[in-house]
């Protein structure tokens, strides 16, 4: 039975600011943190938006429920309100439409900016025009702490990148016999990622699994079972899935031969694979951040069959990929043949009638978008990524898969972190709709998780290529080796933040990853603009996203009333 009946509108208007705050949520801070696996070319957007869908979701309903706690009780002093608790109701959804509000247009004009401060500064916002300033708790238990947070996670994540980062050049990347090195080094990765997702979710008690009362013991056999089993399959199915292409150079190996497992082992490689014909086998996650010559002569000079593959591949990709929409990248070691040339341009056709409705996209093509703009800026960037090592291509596509689970676990953190964003206004205005009461320590209903979850998803979906453009390359050069070091530092760096219910942003700790592991290039292979551009972006969110809440909940409480005396 729903007691405020007669403010349905006020709960209609949460739920909207609900769906735009995590609309903006996705769009924003979920687009920042997948530009790394995009502009690394482990992840094509479409594939990054699929996989965000899943991770994301999965985050926010198991762990989210955990933050959105602290987004309803640490940042209002509620008591003022149990009195006349519909006031409140009314101020969460200021809170909402204001934040979503500042969100969305900061999007627009591809401003990467935090939804958690501009949440954050929205609620401030509706107390500060509730009396005095008085309503905020603004102590070392409120906001202070969360404030504090804002400016030592970002570097606590870009020291965890950079170590992992250095770990990995000096005892892999820079070694000659790197791709060997990094392909028998999958399943050690893929135990130490695993093993933190696994922690994460039995260290916060996933509250839906009823995981909290679990023993240490328990707890620490869960996490090495889990990763151990995934060690196993990497090492049984992974490796030789990447030993084939970047070592044996078997260029007719696809993606579906991944589940061939050992078998890979002894099937037949073509006559003409070689070691030296590994280049045309794996991607160029370099292409695009140097000339087209040197793009061709990565090849071994020793084989010039190699080189003119290349080359003509080359061609192939500019001629499929060169239309305004950018879409569709042919893989490097694709083959062709007049049916297959044919599918291939009945896709391009549907993926540009596709392009041109809100489900476009995730098949625009934002690393094109990343390397236009003006000659200055061009030559900036070029300067920048040439100061950056590029490491061995064979080695790289050891990386990417790495990068591929590194970016899962980091969507999964931020689903279990940032989801709080939009959840706990809503879910403290949903409760005092239906009860009358203000209960903030009741458990969240799921349906706010995944309806917040869904929105997120759908805000990345339609609108996180705008942020994707200015981001990623933009910054500094990346790479898969990069990439997964940045995102798992990050993703560390938020899944213990969510152990201690601190709200961060997954956008500020990212880009403190970013700025770290490009530091180990020397300062000037950073772009510092963009950086200083993006740090302009958190320090005004705050404050304008509580004007943005603030102003029309102070017009709206404070407003005459016919009927009542002045």
């Amino acid at each position: 039975m729903v007691y405020f009946h007669q403010y349905d509108y006020v709960f209609a208007l949460g739920i909207i600011g609900a769906f735009l705050d995590a609309f903006g949520n996705g769009a924003n801070d979920v687009a920042n943190s997948f530009a790394t696996s995009v502009s690394s070319r482990s992840l094509t957007l479409f594939q990054a938006c699929c996989l965000a869908v899943i991770c994301e979701f999965l985050g926010a309903v198991l762990v989210g429920s955990r933050v959105a706690g602290v987004i309803r009780r640490q940042i209002l002093k509620v008591d003022l309100f149990r009195e006349d608790p519909a006031v409140l109701m009314l101020g969460m959804a200021c809170a909402l439409l204001g934040s979503s509000t500042f969100v969305i247009l900061a999007t627009r004009y591809r401003f990467p900016v935090s939804s958690t401060h501009s949440i954050i500064g929205a609620l401030a916002g509706v107390g500060v025009a509730t009396g005095d300033g008085g309503q905020v708790m603004w102590g070392w238990t409120g906001l202070s702490q969360i404030f504090a947070s804002w400016g030592i996670a970002p570097i606590i994540g870009g020291g965890f990148s950079i170590v992992i980062y250095l770990i990995t050049k000096y005892a892999i990347l820079v070694r000659p016999n790197s791709t060997i090195v990094a392909v028998w080094s999958i399943p050690i990765y893929f135990f130490i990622t695993i093993g933190i997702l696994t922690m994460t979710i039995l260290w916060n008690g996933a509250p839906r699994l009823h995981l909290s009362n679990l023993s240490v013991g328990a707890t620490a056999t869960g996490i090495l079972v889990t990763a151990s089993v995934a060690a196993l399959w990497a090492a049984a199915f992974m490796v030789p899935y990447v030993y084939a292409r970047a070592v044996q150079g078997d260029y007719t190996v696809r993606w579906y031969h991944l589940s061939f497992g050992p078998l890979l082992w002894w099937r037949q490689a073509p006559s003409d694979a070689s070691p030296s014909t590994a280049d045309v086998a794996v991607p160029d996650y370099y292409r695009g951040h140097r000339s087209r010559t040197s793009d061709i002569a990565m090849v071994d000079p020793a084989n010039p069959e190699a080189a003119h593959s290349r080359q003509e591949k080359f061609s192939q990709e500019k001629s499929a990929c060169g239309s305004d929409v950018g879409i569709l990248h042919r893989h490097p070691s694709a083959g062709g043949d007049a049916g297959s040339e044919k599918t291939l341009s009945l896709g391009l056709k549907i993926f540009k009638l596709i392009c041109k409705t809100p489900l476009g996209g995730p098949f625009v093509d934002v690393l094109e978008m990343q390397i236009k703009g003006g000659n200055k800026e061009q030559a900036r960037i070029d300067r920048m990524h040439a100061r950056a090592a590029q490491y061995d291509n064979k080695t790289e596509f050891a990386y990417s898969f790495i990068q591929v689970l590194t970016a899962c676990t980091m969507s999964f953190a931020h689903g279990s972190n940032d989801i709080a964003n939009s959840v706990g206004p809503v879910a403290t205005l949903y409760f005092i709709w239906s009860t009358g009461e203000l209960s903030l320590s009741s458990e969240i209903p799921v349906w706010i998780l995944a309806f917040c979850a869904a929105s997120l998803c759908v805000g990345l979906w339609t609108y996180g290529y705008n942020i994707m453009r200015v981001l990623g390359n933009r910054i500094t050069l990346h790479s898969p080796s990069r990439g997964f070091a940045m995102e798992l530092g990050s993703a560390i760096t938020v899944l213990i933040a969510s152990r201690l219910a601190l709200p961060v942003s997954t956008t500020q700790i990212l880009c403190g990853s970013t700025v770290a592991v490009g530091l180990a290039s020397g300062a000037k292979a950073i772009n510092w603009r963009m950086v200083l551009w993006i740090v302009f972006g958190w320090v005004i969110t705050a404050p304008l996203a509580g004007l943005f809440a603030g102003i029309p909940y102070a017009i709206i409480i404070y407003a005459p009333r016919l009927g009542m005396p002045s």
